[in-house]
């Protein structure tokens, strides 16, 4: 279980009794997108011919760009969940990630499980002892990769539901906040 048992206003859209913009929307859809890419390779080799999670991640950025419906891109987000049930390790959560990122056009909290299923696959990836330090540097290169309008709000949906997600966001920051500012030079 990814979603909370109670849903986050800033996740719901304006037009839903949220306060989530259409704009924010497409930056979350956008960057569940990128963090599913990311691992994707991790996918592809064992599946070469299954595209689904691939096509999740296209639907997610064609929703972005107003190219298909929220039921399309909550279908192939579907499918790439399909995709991911038969397999194990690093393949299964790579599929999942890209099955988070399609869903984000039906329910924007999906963007969290994009994340974390990313960061699963990169722990499961690596070699024996190593699964720590890739699942930290998947995290650090996911914050490095979400757009300024975006940012305090995943971050602060990190903090929050870090403990339904695996605990998969205890990474430190690597950007810069009032919280966490540069050090100064010496």
């Amino acid at each position: 279980m990814i979603l909370p048992k109670v849903r986050d206003p800033r996740f719901v859209t304006i037009r839903r009794g949220g306060t989530l913009t259409d704009a924010d929307h497409r930056l979350l859809a956008l960057w569940a997108a990128a963090c599913a890419e990311h691992v994707l390779d991790l996918f592809e080799p064992a599946q070469p011919g299954d595209r689904r999670p691939r096509q999740a991640i296209e639907h997610a950025r064609a929703w972005a760009r107003g190219e298909v419906t929220m039921m399309q891109a909550r279908a192939a987000g579907g499918h790439a969940m399909g995709a991911a049930r038969d397999l194990r390790g690093a393949a299964r959560h790579a599929a999942y990630a890209a099955g988070q990122a399609g869903a984000v056009a039906h329910v924007a909290a999906h963007e969290l499980g994009a994340a974390a299923y990313a960061i699963k696959a990169a722990r499961a990836a690596a070699p024996d002892g190593e699964s720590g330090i890739a699942g930290r540097l998947e995290c650090q290169w996911q914050r490095e990769q979400l757009p300024e309008g975006i940012r305090e709000l995943v971050l602060d949906d990190q903090r929050l539901r870090n403990d339904i997600c695996w605990s998969m966001f205890d990474c430190p920051p690597t950007h810069p906040t009032a919280e966490h500012p540069k050090p100064a030079s010496a």
